[in-house]
């Protein structure tokens, strides 16, 4: 039973702990002492209780005047509102009856500032890409001004504004037919800004130092085209006009503003053409060197050899140089045995010449073979490159389709560039081989025929 009181007395301390000071709590030593100090706290409390209470019954006058006071003011608000309402209401029918004045006075000149509203946003947008815009940034302000002005409600466009937008309109006319020159701080291809001459040629072109330039209306910026055009033509045309002075002037113009001159610049080079074809190309044009060097070699031999057996046809002496004179030799050495004989060792000299006559023909032709076919397998590749892309992204964007498009184009074109040449340097080296292979025949069978006629002669004669 005691000890069910002393729990009960320790939850009492945890709950009345609030209520007790810090003090206080820290002073008792038994649950008597507890309870005194819990007595004592609930009369201090009870006693400030009253002493509120006493203040705010002292203060209630106070509070009753101010009420009083917030009542009447609210009223006289209330009042001064209705009167207010009453106002705008009249002011509303007041303005109604103005506009409508207004617009009888108008009359058709509404329709006349309608227009200059319209003009001069169109003027804003237009100028603000204009290469005029470059010499004259103020305008733009104006112009966006005058057509936002423009559309509040009763604005009435005065008669200096309607003059400054007719300047403005003039002014772009006439610099479209000028070619002016002026000071301007260019970003260079290597991103250095510096300060040039720029020819500033109508709205269409920007020049220095003989290279095109682009202009960025967001930034009111001019920087060099990273890439210029590769025809000299044009390179040249900007150089003559940026060092002309007066006169007539051939140059490279672009009346669509940037459009001609982007898709110029966008077409690959040729060495970028070879490079779409990748491995492949590189393979097959490695091909076509190996097959011209190995032509060219067989043109200059074939040719020395030709010459040196013309040459021999003229002379009675065989010599060592030329694969007639070698077969005369054999000719030479053999003139005592039968004719059979004699024609098989001729015939026989013959053949050992054949090998150096048509040496690489056969690799030749192999190679006009083979280039195309090589051009057949990177268009196999490259299309299943594109049929892989088609696969992952779909057909939305054609320029992730456009590398494996490129290679199956590139190196057919590749293989019909090297196999077309090669076919026909083979055709000549072939025939010229054949040639000398048959002077080699022709006077083979001659001596022979000679030999032949010699033997009959002498047994006629035995």
């Amino acid at each position: 039973m005691k000890l069910k009181l002393f729990m009960a007395a320790m939850a009492a301390v945890f709950l009345l702990g609030t209520m007790v000071p810090t003090q206080a709590q820290g002073q008792a030593r038994s649950l008597d002492e507890l309870l005194r100090l819990v007595e004592q706290g609930r009369a201090r409390d009870s006693e400030e209780a009253r002493q509120r209470e006493r203040e705010f019954e002292a203060q209630r006058g106070e509070q009753e005047r101010l009420l009083r006071e917030a009542r009447a003011t609210q009223q006289r608000e209330e009042r001064r509102s209705e009167t207010l309402e009453g106002r705008f209401g009249e002011n509303e029918q007041e303005i109604s009856r103005l506009n409508a004045a207004l617009n009888e006075s108008l009359g058709e000149l509404r329709e006349l500032f309608g227009v200059v509203q319209l003009i001069a946003g169109d003027a804003a947008s237009q100028f603000d890409n204009s290469l005029t815009a470059i010499q004259y940034p103020d305008r733009r302000d104006f112009l966006l001004g005058l057509a936002e002005r423009m559309g509040q409600t009763a604005r009435i466009a005065s008669v200096e504004e309607i003059e400054r937008l007719w300047f403005e309109l003039q002014r772009e006319a006439t610099e479209l037919g000028k070619v002016a020159r002026m000071p301007m701080e260019v970003v260079s291809s290597d991103g250095n800004r510096e300060t040039r001459d720029v020819v500033r040629v109508g709205a269409f072109n920007l020049i220095s130092d003989g290279k095109y330039l682009s202009y960025e209306p967001a930034t009111r910026s001019v920087s060099e085209l990273v890439r210029q055009p590769d025809q000299r033509r044009f390179i040249n045309s900007t150089s003559r006009l940026v060092n002309a002075s007066d006169g007539f002037t051939a140059f490279g113009l672009d009346p669509t503003r940037g459009q001609i001159l982007g898709l110029l610049i966008e077409q690959p080079t040729l060495r970028e053409r070879v490079q779409q074809g990748a491995e492949i190309g590189y393979l097959i044009i490695a091909l076509g060197i190996l097959g011209l060097l190995l032509a060219i070699e067989r043109l200059i031999t074939l040719g020395l050899i030709s010459s040196k057996v013309s040459r021999q046809l003229k002379s009675a002496e065989p010599s060592d140089d030329n694969p007639l004179g070698r077969v005369l030799k054999v000719y030479h050495n053999n003139k005592k045995v039968d004719t059979e004989t004699l024609e098989l060792k001729l015939g026989e000299a013959i053949i050992k010449e054949t090998p150096r006559l048509q040496r690489f023909l056969l690799f030749l032709k192999i190679i006009s073979v083979v280039a195309p076919l090589m051009g057949l397998l990177g268009t196999v590749t490259g299309m299943i490159q594109t049929f892989q892309a088609i696969t992952l992204f779909g057909t939305g964007d054609p320029t992730l389709m456009a590398g494996g498009i490129s290679q199956a184009l590139v190196t057919t074109v590749l293989g019909l560039v090297v196999a077309i040449p090669i076919v026909l340097l083979h055709t000549v080296v072939s025939g010229r081989s054949k040639r000398i292979i048959h002077v080699l025949n022709e006077q083979s069978a001659g001596i022979v025929a000679e030999h032949s006629e010699r033997e009959h002669s002498k047994g006629a004669a035995a």
